[in-house]
């Protein structure tokens, strides 16, 4: 059975000699890994960037639960992100975020249809943006079904509330333009992940994070 399919991209791995595991979240399938043969060449690997959107026949088989993803198409071409290393930064690190946090397997009603808006809003905004992984944090908890009220977030911010409150209640454009200090911005994202944590009831070890206080110091 072949099923026309669109997905995002948030990890991959590499499987034999040429060929990889694309984990991804789609609606049809939630968050499902589909393997691609033949991906090794770096003219290939140009399509697996984080949280790329592709379209692809999907190979389903009763043999295996791993399905073959082929004809693999980029849905949108995503130039605001890749021309930009701050955005691409961030891309790598809201991908390894719902990576980490979704199970393989679960399929989370509307999740893909809000990850896809919020990367073409990051690939539209031309500036003003270096919040956006925050807000990104807080809707993503949201989408996971936690709606979080903001004194739910009080024991997980501490000083930090006040902005966090700011976050969750002000409009994104005004969120986007509250002025923060690279080490605030990064103790406050360290600060919803342990939220994340709590909720997921696992450890995230969000390592792209480290490249994100690195470019937002």
């Amino acid at each position: 059975m072949v099923k026309v399919t669109e997905f995002i991209v948030l990890h991959t791995t590499k499987f034999g000699e040429n060929s990889l595991v694309v984990h991804t979240l789609s609606k049809e399938y939630g968050r499902r890994g589909f393997l691609v043969r033949g991906a090794g060449k770096k003219s290939a690997m140009s399509l697996f960037q984080p949280l790329s959107i592709l379209e692809a026949d999907i190979m389903e088989t009763s043999r295996s639960n791993l399905y073959t993803a082929r004809n693999i198409s980029l849905r949108h071409h995503l130039s605001g992100i890749r021309g930009n290393m701050f955005k691409n930064s961030m891309t790598m690190f809201m991908s390894e975020v719902l990576y980490r946090c979704v199970k393989d397997g679960a399929n989370e009603e509307g999740l893909y249809e809000w990850c896809e808006r919020n990367i073409l809003l990051l690939d539209s905004i031309e500036s003003d943006f270096s919040n956006f992984h925050l807000r990104f944090l807080l809707e993503l908890s949201m989408a996971l079904g936690f709606s979080p009220q903001t004194q739910d977030l009080m024991p997980f911010t501490g000083v930090h509330y006040p902005v966090v409150e700011r976050l969750m209640k002000e409009s994104f454009a005004e969120t986007m333009l509250i002025p923060l200090s690279g080490s605030v911005r990064n103790e406050i994202a360290e600060e919803l992940l342990r939220y994340i944590e709590f909720h997921t009831e696992s450890a995230l070890n969000v390592n792209s994070l480290k490249v994100l206080r690195e470019l937002f110091a």
